[in-house]
């Protein structure tokens, strides 16, 4: 390879096909419960004002500290590309006053974010995402939804070796106790001087170290789940009680560290178990607070981000193929160049009517346009040479069964679209 082509950043992934229609797939499935559950669409920026997310997302964490892209633009702003959504949601939301407005607001969105992070096999500096937040009440049962939803994502897509971690973060009652609680205990262990630093920033944070060392001084650490206040622990015993009423199993992981600073109460990951070190494919939790940081009402919210590379991950690790690797379901074959104009309008009219079709462009022989008919994955070949259009007809041709019929080329249309019918059924 020449070392003058440029070639993409590292970590960063690209889809080219036939996988491309796999991470489609995946994207889709974990959109569409969304959908079908009332959520509205949202469009945000790539970029924001980088106090954002210092704000919304918290100081103390890896993300803002050592992962986010940060940049001084022309009006000398300091900008970021963004490193997750929700922070960026709350702010649209406050923004444009749909806080104002009816309650609550549900809205899903997706793309790409950026950390500026080692690239890892699942663990990429553009990483793709699907999105849900759900704005507006601290009912439990909406906790069950959102968490319902994600989860009916990976099962749609026939996703099995994963599990749905769950915990209860606490609240601004029941947390700032827990965090004294806690600090005494870090206090007594052997700690070196960074760990000591984060732990006074946020000391949940040191739990989610993963050095041996400390995990095993961690062993009887406290955990929050042993100390909430009543709101905290009924509005957690209820949300078990509608996940289990949905039939979504789920375990309880006191030890659950996320890695954004703004969750409270109801917290979850999805994790899966062929994936090694990047498990996770997604996660959320309840941000009660995080609207007001941001300069908005005193509004709840629960929702996730589901990565759609490490779930594109997973399902190739099950031997999973989720999207449809066939280009078109219509191939023609033109011999010569007035077959070919034929076949050109042919072509749009069997667009129009919704069937995926294309053409031997090329003037290549019938042998090699045949070739392409197969590695595009058709069901028909429709065949015009000179004799076919003195009889004006086309020969269709079924690549499953080789059997191949002449179709008269005014009725091609109907009868292709008659015979994708009887396919589809």
């Amino acid at each position: 390879m020449s070392e003058n082509r440029i070639q993409a950043p590292k970590g960063v992934p690209e889809y080219l096909p036939p996988i491309s229609a796999d991470f489609l797939a995946v994207r889709e499935a974990l959109i569409a419960p969304a959908r079908g559950a009332g959520y509205g669409y949202i469009e945000l920026p790539v970029f924001e004002d980088t106090s954002l997310f210092v704000r919304g997302v918290g100081e103390s964490t890896d993300v803002v500290s050592k992962e986010m892209y940060t940049f001084t633009d022309r009006g000398d702003r300091s900008i970021t590309l963004r490193p997750e959504f929700t922070v960026g949601v709350m702010r649209s939301v406050v923004q444009h006053g749909l806080d104002r407005g009816p309650l609550p607001i549900k809205l899903w969105t997706f793309g790409a974010a950026f950390r500026a992070e080692r690239p890892q096999h699942g663990r990429y500096r553009q990483l793709q995402q699907v999105n849900v937040e759900a704005i507006g009440t601290d009912d439990p049962a909406l906790d069950a939804e959102v968490v319902a939803l994600a989860d009916a994502g990976f099962k749609s897509l026939g996703l099995q070796a994963y599990e749905l971690q769950l915990t209860s973060l606490g609240c601004a009652v029941c947390r700032p106790v827990y965090r004294e609680i806690l600090l005494t205990f870090l206090g007594t262990l052997d700690l070196d001087d960074a760990t000591r630093t984060r732990a006074q920033l946020n000391p949940l944070r040191v739990l989610d170290d993963k050095r041996p060392e400390i995990q095993a001084q961690l062993a009887d650490a406290p955990l929050m789940v042993d100390h909430l206040c009543t709101d905290c622990a009924n509005h957690y015993a209820a949300v078990r009680g509608y996940l289990a009423d949905l039939g979504v199993a789920f375990a309880e992981n006191p030890r659950m560290v996320r890695g954004l600073d703004y969750y409270t109460r109801t917290t979850f990951e999805f994790v899966h178990s062929l994936l090694g070190a990047q498990s996770g494919i997604g996660g959320g939790g309840r941000y009660d607070g995080l609207m007001a940081a941001v300069g908005g009402a005193e509004l709840s919210g629960i929702g996730y981000g589901l990565g759609v590379d490490r779930t594109l991950l997973a399902c190739q690790a099950e031997g999973i193929t989720p999207g449809d690797h066939t280009s078109c379901d219509v191939w023609l074959v033109p011999i010569g160049a007035e077959a070919k104009s034929r076949l050109v309008v042919l072509a749009a009219a069997l667009r129009g009517e919704g069937v995926r079709t294309d053409l031997a462009y090329g003037d290549r022989g019938l042998k090699g346009a045949m070739k392409g008919a197969d590695r595009s994955g058709a069901t028909w070949a429709v065949v015009v040479g000179d004799r076919d259009l003195e009889s004006n007809v086309a020969q269709v041709k079924n690549l499953a069964t080789g059997e191949q019929t002449p179709v008269d080329l005014d009725d091609a249309v109907s009868e292709l679209v008659r015979r994708m019918k009887g396919t589809s059924t």
